[in-house]
């Protein structure tokens, strides 16, 4: 009796994960929370970033957000006090 209730728990996660793509859910202006929950400080090669999102603070987050979109895909969240990070947001920002 037990087993079978585990095999049909089991089938059924099974299932709700076929259904799931892992993609990550769109960011809207709506959107009143942090995107970042931890930042990255490394040097990150400029090649290798594809486009950098820069959030200000406010009512959805009171930090500065920065985001570089990888070549690879990947979204990372950069620490802005970083001094590589401020010359590329001085450098974008000049732009």
């Amino acid at each position: 009796m037990m087993g079978k209730a585990v095999a049909a728990l089991l089938a059924l996660l099974l299932i709700s994960a076929t259904g799931t793509k892992g993609e990550a859910v769109p960011r809207s202006a709506l959107e009143l929370r942090c995107q970042c929950v931890g930042t990255h400080s490394r040097f990150i090669h400029p090649k290798f970033i594809q486009n950098v999102n820069l959030t200000p603070s406010g009512p959805h987050c009171k930090n500065v957000e920065v985001i570089a979109t990888l070549r690879d895909g990947r979204e990372v969240c950069l620490e802005p006090t970083a001094p590589w990070v401020k010359v590329l947001i001085k450098a974008i920002l000049d732009k």
